[in-house]
């Protein structure tokens, strides 16, 4: 069986890299990483990124022959090739919702995404959020209640995650926990509970430590 491979940016800027990465060391699923720097000067980087894939982004999964670019379609290959793994819920009705917030996570959600970036150097402070952002995270936040409420709190994957177990929606909204940290947002008491059990996750913390232990600094992330 050949050793995956992926491909991501740097862990404290690129939320995109952090999704399949999550999925796949929360799950215990083996595979080799390749950092490259994103937003440098320097052509080899560029170069390297076209070596893994002719779309010029992170993240890329490889698997032997196989290529795959795209944080979502990443995890959905994921969980196709670890079907043991459980990253769909079981239930059609449950795994039918699992996708679909997933999916609006990946077209979504623009205001606070370009208002917040991911930036686990920054200071903890607030900042003044456009309406649109604000609705931004009042959506996220009934997502998530919904979610944790009918299908995290019963049936045989019962647990503090978004539809019992870790799964691929908690991989897909984990960068914005980050961001709803980092920017001093205030969200309901259930919604903190949800953030305090993702960021209690070794592999999220993993993440974490590594992205605040990189050097690099790109300029234009910085001023927010």
């Amino acid at each position: 069986m050949a050793t995956l491979k992926l491909a991501i940016g740097n862990k404290n800027y690129s939320s995109w890299s952090m999704r399949p990465w999550l999925a796949l060391r929360a799950n215990d699923i083996p595979f080799v990483e390749t950092l490259i720097p994103l937003y440098t000067d320097n052509p080899a980087d560029k170069e390297q990124i076209l070596s893994f894939s002719r779309a010029g982004k992170v993240p890329v999964l490889v698997d032997g022959d196989v290529t795959v670019w795209d944080s979502l379609a990443i995890i959905e290959y994921i969980a196709e090739r670890y079907p043991e793994k459980k990253l769909w819920p079981d239930d059609a009705a449950a795994r039918a919702h699992a996708r679909s917030v997933c999916a609006e996570m990946h077209s979504g959600f623009v205001p606070l995404r370009s208002e917040c970036g991911m930036n686990l150097h920054r200071p903890i402070r607030p900042v003044a959020l456009s309406a649109d952002a604000k609705a931004n995270v009042a959506r996220i936040e009934e997502i998530w209640r919904e979610c944790r409420a009918r299908y995290g709190s019963r049936g045989p994957s019962k647990g503090p995650f978004l539809f019992g177990r870790f799964g691929a929606a908690d991989a897909m909204y984990a960068p914005v926990v980050h961001r709803l940290r980092t920017y001093a947002i205030e969200v309901a008491p259930d919604t903190k509970a949800y953030m305090e059990t993702m960021m209690a996750l070794p592999a999220f913390q993993e993440w974490t430590r590594e992205g605040i232990a990189e050097t690099l600094v790109i300029a234009k992330f910085e001023d927010a």
